[in-house]
């Protein structure tokens, strides 16, 4: 289980400035990787995230609860393929791409529980909660589904909480230690779309 990227983001028009309706909808979700395998820069991690990392909505992404959020690099094909099928383009995301600020591998929704604690090099981190996707999201992907696409897959990621601050890189390895282990990621994605399909509320 591994750290592969580091990403952060600033805050900037979502919708760029050639959508003059859009230009009051801020968001800081196109994140780029700053430390990877290829450059494993060194990055500050403190209690609200990655130095330099921006959030625009902090009810819905950042503060202490939400200070990282991790995804699995996994899924990463997951997308491409959803991506390129449904927009006709070639699609080759980066890390980071899905608005994550950590991208790891060797651990997904099914494997995290809300209360595990992962040990990433010399830091520490609680699992607090997955990430409910929003109309942002869809933007960031340019499709209109994708909001949707990651709730039915599952392929959600999760918000941790740092616990240990310091310096990290890309390359780390991740130990997890399992809290009381009685709701994972995967399980809170799963009521979550039980309970969007009753109400049929989709963005």
């Amino acid at each position: 289980m591994k750290l592969l990227s580091i990403s952060a983001g600033k805050v900037a028009p979502l919708f760029g400035n050639h959508h003059p309706d859009y230009k009051s909808v801020a968001s800081a979700i196109r994140k780029k990787s700053i430390s990877n395998l290829q450059n494993p820069t060194a990055v500050e991690i403190t209690n609200l995230g990655v130095a330099g990392d921006e959030q625009a909505d902090l009810s819905v992404h950042g503060g202490i609860e939400k200070a990282i959020y991790v995804y699995p690099a996994e899924h990463y094909s997951f997308w491409n393929e959803l991506l390129a099928r449904e927009t006709k383009r070639p699609t080759s995301l980066e890390y980071g791409a899905i608005g994550e600020n950590f991208t790891i591998e060797g651990l997904v929704e099914t494997d995290v529980f809300v209360g595990d604690k992962l040990l990433i090099g010399e830091l520490e981190f609680i699992v607090v909660k997955l990430r409910e996707p929003c109309f942002k999201f869809n933007a960031a992907m340019a499709y209109k589904g994708a909001s949707k696409a990651m709730l039915q897959s599952g392929y959600s990621g999760w918000y941790l909480r740092v616990l240990k601050t310091g310096s990290l890189q890309a390359g780390a390895s991740i130990t997890l230690v399992p809290g009381s282990r009685d709701t994972s990621i995967a399980q809170q994605n799963h009521n979550l779309l039980k309970s969007r399909n009753q109400k049929d509320l989709w963005e």
